[in-house]
């Protein structure tokens, strides 16, 4: 995990975001917090020219439109055609069919190194249907001791079919290729009580994955144990006086300061 984040740190890689408007402001910021240098570009025009100069895409389809998907699709496409890796966060996917169709073909399109979303989301591009709760995941769907091998098949077949690394977040997390999963159980419950963790979170794996090309799986499980331990790290912070906007403040702040001895002291996963 160390060597990870320190190469992020090292290379400052320029990461393309094409994402939500509800979140690009801590997309950037969290970007900046851990190293990377955002660029928020969501005009089909300059797509293919932002991605060539770029180490990495983040694709997040949190407020999406026909615009964007054709963006998605011009610099997605650009980048595999490059070796950049791109990373997909599928937000709300099984909210709407018009939501689900676009996820399959972006899918179809793209080559994506990282595919990262809540368990509903991750089960609606494995099995066609899912529960979601707009862009929330379903209680029904939360990953607990007694599903965890089950949701672990799944991720390793989603895997096994897309190509990708794919990230499950949630109260436990897991990151898995078709061969390995980590099971992370870093992270705070305040985490959810902030839109865009999950945003943020995508925009850092992307970060991760383009300065650590070589083992993506290892790099998003980085990311997503840095968030993690970040989301205690700043809950640790908050006062009687502290809301959910102070703690955002705090996590990023955490990010900012992580290093490699505190994610490496501080990570709580298996390997299964």
């Amino acid at each position: 995990m160390r060597k990870q984040l320190e190469t992020v740190r090292e290379s400052h890689p320029l990461i393309q975001n094409i994402t939500n408007y509800v979140t690009v402001n801590d997309c950037a910021n969290i970007l900046l917090a851990c190293g990377a240098s955002p660029i928020m570009s969501d005009y089909v025009g300059e797509a293919e020219e932002i991605a060539a100069i770029c180490a990495g895409l983040n694709i997040n389809m949190g407020t999406l439109n026909p615009d964007t998907v054709a963006t998605m699709l011009a610099a997605g496409r650009k980048c595999n055609e490059i070796g950049h890796p791109v990373v997909l966060d599928p937000v709300g996917v099984g909210a709407s069919k018009w939501r689900t169709d676009s996820a399959r073909l972006l899918l179809n399109e793209i080559q994506f190194s990282v595919i990262r979303g809540n368990i509903s989301e991750i089960k609606t591009l494995a099995m066609g249907s899912g529960t979601t709760k707009g862009v929330d995941a379903d209680e029904a769907d939360a990953v607990t001791e007694e599903n965890l091998d089950e949701v672990i098949a799944l991720a390793k077949a989603l895997a096994e079919s897309t190509g990708s690394v794919i990230a499950i977040s949630g109260a436990t997390d897991i990151v898995a290729d078709t061969e390995k999963a980590y099971v992370i159980r870093n992270g705070h419950a305040m985490m959810s009580r902030v839109t865009g963790t999950g945003c943020m979170l995508s925009a850092m794996t992307a970060a991760y994955v383009a300065a650590n090309q070589a083992t993506p799986l290892e790099a998003a499980a980085a990311a997503t144990i840095a968030m993690g331990l970040c989301g205690e790290i700043a809950y640790e912070r908050m006062t009687e006086q502290d809301g959910n906007s102070s703690y955002r403040n705090y996590l990023i702040d955490a990010i900012y300061r992580l290093d490699g001895e505190t994610l490496e002291g501080g990570a709580n996963y298996e390997i299964r």
